[in-house]
């Protein structure tokens, strides 16, 4: 059974910087796709960022340039270094393992 437990959400200023970590266990990263997704009230789930079984990253493009996903295979875990954060940031982030698997979300709330 996977599972995905997010964690390092909270109050951020603008401009400043937070870092989620995904917890998993399950499975092997290097045989996923893992995302990161957020929702913020009102709006649909979207993809921020993604890494593949090879290494390869994604990121959508509100995020390019300030958000750094990547992974510690050794300790099964994903990362979203997310700096800069601005006014549109906040939003329940999800981690997910092959768009099938989902943690629970993290809160990330952005203080002007």
């Amino acid at each position: 059974q996977v599972q995905l437990v997010e964690s390092g959400g909270g109050l951020v200023q603008a401009g400043g910087s937070v870092t989620l970590s995904c917890a998993v266990s399950g499975t092997t990263l290097r045989f996923n796709v893992m995302d990161w997704y957020r929702q913020a009230p009102g709006k649909q789930r979207e993809l921020v960022a993604g890494i593949s079984g090879a290494g390869r990253t994604n990121y959508a493009e509100s995020v390019k340039g300030r958000f750094t996903i990547s992974r510690d295979s050794a300790n099964n875990t994903v990362y979203l270094q997310m700096n800069s954060l601005k006014p549109e940031d906040p939003a329940v982030y999800y981690c997910s393992a092959g768009r099938v698997s989902w943690g629970q979300g993290t809160q990330v709330t952005v203080s002007s």
